[in-house]
Protein backbone atom coordinates (compact mmCIF):
# COMPACT_ATOMS: atom_id res chain seq x y z
CA UNK A 1 0.00 0.00 0.00
CA UNK A 2 1.11 3.23 -1.04
CA UNK A 3 -2.11 5.09 0.97
CA UNK A 4 -2.57 4.75 4.23
CA UNK A 5 -6.18 4.23 5.64
CA UNK A 6 -5.53 6.66 9.09
CA UNK A 7 -6.99 9.87 8.74
CA UNK A 8 -6.05 12.02 11.73
CA UNK A 9 -9.37 14.15 10.71
CA UNK A 10 -11.88 11.03 10.92
CA UNK A 11 -9.79 10.27 14.01
CA UNK A 12 -10.44 13.52 15.81
CA UNK A 13 -6.45 13.90 17.11
CA UNK A 14 -8.06 12.10 20.35
CA UNK A 15 -5.12 9.91 21.97
CA UNK A 16 -6.78 6.68 23.56
CA UNK A 17 -4.05 4.35 23.37
CA UNK A 18 -4.99 0.04 24.32
CA UNK A 19 -3.83 -1.17 27.44
CA UNK A 20 -1.16 -3.29 25.36
CA UNK A 21 1.61 -5.10 27.97
CA UNK A 22 4.87 -4.58 27.67
CA UNK A 23 5.60 -8.25 27.13
CA UNK A 24 4.73 -9.66 23.89
CA UNK A 25 1.09 -11.44 23.54
CA UNK A 26 0.43 -14.81 21.55
CA UNK A 27 -2.76 -15.22 21.19
CA UNK A 28 -5.73 -17.36 18.64
CA UNK A 29 -8.24 -14.23 18.72
CA UNK A 30 -6.44 -11.48 16.94
CA UNK A 31 -8.96 -9.17 17.49
CA UNK A 32 -8.28 -9.13 20.93
CA UNK A 33 -4.30 -9.10 20.44
CA UNK A 34 -1.85 -9.82 17.52
CA UNK A 35 -0.18 -13.15 17.62
CA UNK A 36 3.53 -12.73 17.87
CA UNK A 37 4.96 -14.15 14.43
CA UNK A 38 8.89 -14.54 13.93
CA UNK A 39 10.87 -16.16 11.18
CA UNK A 40 14.37 -16.47 10.62
CA UNK A 41 15.89 -12.77 12.17
CA UNK A 42 12.54 -11.35 11.58
CA UNK A 43 9.34 -11.00 14.93
CA UNK A 44 5.95 -9.43 14.08
CA UNK A 45 4.41 -7.97 16.90
CA UNK A 46 1.24 -5.28 17.53
CA UNK A 47 2.34 -1.66 17.51
CA UNK A 48 3.29 -0.15 21.30
CA UNK A 49 2.73 3.49 22.09
CA UNK A 50 7.06 3.15 22.18
CA UNK A 51 7.13 2.08 19.05
CA UNK A 52 6.07 6.06 18.08
CA UNK A 53 9.61 7.51 18.16
CA UNK A 54 11.40 4.33 16.24
CA UNK A 55 8.38 4.63 13.74
CA UNK A 56 9.06 8.23 13.05
CA UNK A 57 12.82 7.69 12.40
CA UNK A 58 12.38 5.26 10.48
CA UNK A 59 9.67 5.91 8.39
CA UNK A 60 10.01 9.57 7.65
CA UNK A 61 13.39 9.63 5.33
CA UNK A 62 13.04 11.11 1.97
CA UNK A 63 13.84 7.51 0.33
CA UNK A 64 11.31 5.46 2.39
CA UNK A 65 8.35 8.34 2.05
CA UNK A 66 9.49 9.33 -1.30
CA UNK A 67 6.26 7.42 -3.02
CA UNK A 68 3.74 7.05 0.18
CA UNK A 69 1.20 9.28 1.09
CA UNK A 70 3.14 11.44 3.89
CA UNK A 71 3.59 9.78 7.15
CA UNK A 72 2.75 10.99 10.75
CA UNK A 73 4.90 14.58 10.86
CA UNK A 74 5.93 13.88 14.74
CA UNK A 75 6.55 11.24 17.29
CA UNK A 76 2.75 12.28 18.82
CA UNK A 77 1.17 11.70 15.12
CA UNK A 78 2.63 8.26 15.71
CA UNK A 79 1.26 7.62 18.63
CA UNK A 80 -2.29 8.50 16.99
CA UNK A 81 -1.80 6.40 14.12
CA UNK A 82 -1.00 3.29 16.89
CA UNK A 83 -3.97 4.05 18.98
CA UNK A 84 -5.93 3.98 15.59
CA UNK A 85 -4.50 0.66 14.58
CA UNK A 86 -5.53 -0.90 17.94
CA UNK A 87 -9.36 0.35 17.37
CA UNK A 88 -9.23 -1.00 13.83
CA UNK A 89 -7.82 -4.48 14.60
CA UNK A 90 -10.56 -4.70 17.52
CA UNK A 91 -13.26 -3.73 14.92
CA UNK A 92 -11.99 -6.37 12.94
CA UNK A 93 -11.29 -4.16 9.92
CA UNK A 94 -7.38 -4.22 9.85
CA UNK A 95 -4.49 -5.39 11.62
CA UNK A 96 -0.78 -3.75 11.63
CA UNK A 97 2.41 -5.23 12.95
CA UNK A 98 5.33 -3.71 13.92
CA UNK A 99 9.06 -4.74 12.62
CA UNK A 100 11.49 -6.05 14.86
CA UNK A 101 14.46 -7.85 15.00
CA UNK A 102 15.24 -10.94 17.11
CA UNK A 103 17.43 -9.70 19.81
CA UNK A 104 16.01 -6.47 19.74
CA UNK A 105 12.66 -5.33 20.23
CA UNK A 106 12.82 -1.24 18.13
CA UNK A 107 10.43 -1.11 15.69
CA UNK A 108 12.06 -0.42 12.32
CA UNK A 109 9.15 -0.98 9.86
CA UNK A 110 5.17 -1.99 9.69
CA UNK A 111 3.35 -4.63 7.86
CA UNK A 112 -0.23 -3.92 7.33
CA UNK A 113 -3.67 -6.00 6.46
CA UNK A 114 -6.50 -4.29 5.56
CA UNK A 115 -10.34 -5.40 4.61
CA UNK A 116 -11.50 -4.26 0.55
CA UNK A 117 -14.64 -6.73 1.19
CA UNK A 118 -16.22 -7.48 4.42
CA UNK A 119 -14.58 -10.70 6.49
CA UNK A 120 -11.17 -10.19 4.25
CA UNK A 121 -12.54 -12.43 1.29
CA UNK A 122 -10.37 -9.89 -0.31
CA UNK A 123 -8.09 -7.33 1.04
CA UNK A 124 -4.94 -5.20 0.59
CA UNK A 125 -0.95 -5.25 2.53
CA UNK A 126 1.38 -2.57 2.35
CA UNK A 127 4.60 -1.76 3.78
CA UNK A 128 7.69 -0.13 4.98
CA UNK A 129 10.86 -0.30 6.18
CA UNK A 130 13.73 1.97 7.34
CA UNK A 131 15.76 2.03 4.32
CA UNK A 132 19.19 0.76 6.63
CA UNK A 133 17.53 -2.62 6.45
CA UNK A 134 16.87 -2.58 3.01
CA UNK A 135 18.64 -5.42 0.75
CA UNK A 136 18.88 -7.79 4.81
CA UNK A 137 16.10 -10.64 3.96
CA UNK A 138 14.06 -8.47 6.31
CA UNK A 139 11.80 -7.79 4.44
CA UNK A 140 10.92 -11.46 2.48
CA UNK A 141 10.89 -12.63 6.28
CA UNK A 142 8.43 -9.98 7.22
CA UNK A 143 6.52 -10.75 4.23
CA UNK A 144 6.69 -14.23 4.13
CA UNK A 145 5.04 -14.16 7.97
CA UNK A 146 2.15 -11.31 7.03
CA UNK A 147 0.99 -13.46 3.35
CA UNK A 148 0.71 -16.44 5.95
CA UNK A 149 -1.14 -14.48 8.73
CA UNK A 150 -3.24 -12.77 5.89
CA UNK A 151 -3.95 -16.13 4.40
CA UNK A 152 -4.15 -18.36 7.09
CA UNK A 153 -5.36 -16.95 9.68
CA UNK A 154 -7.70 -13.76 8.18
CA UNK A 155 -8.96 -16.17 5.45
CA UNK A 156 -7.94 -14.13 2.71
CA UNK A 157 -8.82 -15.16 -0.61
CA UNK A 158 -7.28 -12.51 -3.10
CA UNK A 159 -5.00 -9.91 -1.62
CA UNK A 160 -3.75 -6.85 -3.33
CA UNK A 161 -0.97 -4.57 -3.16
CA UNK A 162 -0.53 -1.45 -5.54
CA UNK A 163 2.75 0.55 -5.85
CA UNK A 164 3.57 3.39 -7.89
CA UNK A 165 4.94 2.33 -11.51
CA UNK A 166 8.31 4.67 -10.37
CA UNK A 167 8.52 2.34 -7.68
CA UNK A 168 10.87 0.10 -8.93
CA UNK A 169 12.06 -1.05 -5.50
CA UNK A 170 8.59 -1.83 -4.22
CA UNK A 171 7.40 -3.64 -7.50
CA UNK A 172 10.41 -5.39 -7.64
CA UNK A 173 9.96 -6.78 -4.00
CA UNK A 174 6.21 -7.32 -4.53
CA UNK A 175 7.49 -9.80 -7.16
CA UNK A 176 10.04 -11.66 -5.17
CA UNK A 177 6.78 -13.06 -2.99
CA UNK A 178 4.72 -14.35 -5.78
CA UNK A 179 2.44 -11.51 -6.85
CA UNK A 180 1.26 -10.83 -10.20
CA UNK A 181 1.13 -7.70 -12.18
CA UNK A 182 -2.04 -7.51 -13.15
CA UNK A 183 -3.05 -3.97 -14.23
CA UNK A 184 -2.33 -0.53 -14.28
CA UNK A 185 -4.07 2.34 -12.01
CA UNK A 186 -4.07 5.14 -13.92
CA UNK A 187 -3.27 8.26 -12.58
CA UNK A 188 -4.54 6.73 -8.86
CA UNK A 189 -2.20 8.43 -6.36
CA UNK A 190 -1.77 11.77 -5.75
CA UNK A 191 1.86 12.61 -4.46
CA UNK A 192 3.15 15.77 -4.13
CA UNK A 193 0.82 17.47 -6.59
CA UNK A 194 1.44 15.06 -9.38
CA UNK A 195 -1.06 11.93 -9.66
CA UNK A 196 1.10 9.07 -10.37
CA UNK A 197 0.24 5.82 -12.03
CA UNK A 198 -0.12 2.09 -9.93
CA UNK A 199 0.72 -1.17 -10.82
CA UNK A 200 -2.20 -3.49 -9.25
CA UNK A 201 -0.45 -6.73 -8.12
CA UNK A 202 -2.77 -9.23 -6.83
CA UNK A 203 -1.72 -12.92 -4.76
CA UNK A 204 -3.87 -15.40 -4.35
CA UNK A 205 -4.63 -18.71 -1.93
CA UNK A 206 -4.49 -21.56 -3.01
CA UNK A 207 -7.19 -24.21 -1.57
CA UNK A 208 -5.62 -26.02 1.76
CA UNK A 209 -2.07 -24.17 1.38
CA UNK A 210 -1.53 -20.87 1.49
CA UNK A 211 -0.29 -21.27 -2.52
CA UNK A 212 0.68 -18.32 -4.32
CA UNK A 213 1.28 -17.85 -7.90
CA UNK A 214 4.16 -18.62 -9.61
CA UNK A 215 6.64 -15.25 -9.92
CA UNK A 216 5.84 -14.05 -13.76
CA UNK A 217 10.17 -14.03 -14.79
CA UNK A 218 8.87 -13.26 -18.31
CA UNK A 219 6.43 -10.64 -17.40
CA UNK A 220 7.47 -7.49 -17.40
CA UNK A 221 5.98 -4.57 -15.24
CA UNK A 222 4.24 -1.79 -16.69
CA UNK A 223 6.76 0.74 -18.80
CA UNK A 224 8.01 3.69 -16.10
CA UNK A 225 6.64 7.22 -16.62
CA UNK A 226 9.18 9.59 -18.04
CA UNK A 227 8.15 12.27 -15.21
CA UNK A 228 9.78 10.69 -12.60
CA UNK A 229 13.03 8.49 -11.81
CA UNK A 230 12.54 4.58 -10.41
CA UNK A 231 12.35 5.10 -6.38
CA UNK A 232 14.54 3.68 -3.83
CA UNK A 233 11.57 3.29 -1.20
CA UNK A 234 10.37 0.12 0.25
CA UNK A 235 7.10 1.09 1.40
CA UNK A 236 3.36 1.84 2.73
CA UNK A 237 1.10 4.21 3.05
CA UNK A 238 -0.17 7.04 4.71
CA UNK A 239 -3.25 8.51 2.46
CA UNK A 240 -6.23 8.24 0.67
CA UNK A 241 -7.75 7.01 -2.93
CA UNK A 242 -11.02 7.67 -4.42
CA UNK A 243 -13.60 5.18 -4.79
CA UNK A 244 -14.54 2.49 -7.62
CA UNK A 245 -17.54 0.51 -8.10
CA UNK A 246 -16.08 -3.53 -7.97
CA UNK A 247 -18.18 -3.41 -11.45
CA UNK A 248 -16.99 -0.69 -12.46
CA UNK A 249 -13.58 -1.58 -11.37
CA UNK A 250 -13.68 -4.89 -13.82
CA UNK A 251 -15.06 -3.34 -16.42
CA UNK A 252 -12.30 -0.53 -17.20
CA UNK A 253 -9.16 -3.04 -16.34
CA UNK A 254 -8.10 -1.07 -13.24
CA UNK A 255 -7.15 1.78 -15.23
CA UNK A 256 -8.93 4.08 -12.73
CA UNK A 257 -8.37 4.68 -8.92
CA UNK A 258 -9.04 2.27 -6.87
CA UNK A 259 -12.51 0.90 -5.47
CA UNK A 260 -12.66 1.29 -2.09
CA UNK A 261 -12.82 4.64 0.30
CA UNK A 262 -11.18 4.23 3.03
CA UNK A 263 -11.59 5.33 6.28
CA UNK A 264 -8.24 6.85 6.54
CA UNK A 265 -1.60 1.45 4.93
CA UNK A 266 1.52 -0.10 1.90
CA UNK A 267 -2.78 1.82 0.14
CA UNK A 268 -5.63 4.25 1.81
CA UNK A 269 -6.83 8.12 4.44
CA UNK A 270 -5.60 11.44 5.05
CA UNK A 271 -2.32 12.28 6.42
CA UNK A 272 -1.91 12.21 10.34
CA UNK A 273 -0.66 15.22 11.80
Amino acid sequence: MEKMPYRVEIDGGILQMGTMAAHDVTTSDWRQALPVLASGQVVLRELRASDAASLFTMLTTEEVSRFISPPPSTVEGFERFIAWTHRQRAAGTYVCFAVTLKGSDTAIGIFQVRELEKGFTTAEWGFAIGSQFWGTGVFAQGAELTLQFAFKTLGVHRLEARAAIQNGRGNAALLKVGAVPEAVLRQSFLRNGEYLDQTLTPSWRRIGALGRLPTPSSRPLPKRSTSSTASQSRAAFFGRRPSLSRESHHKSHLTSPARTRAPNMVSAGSRPA
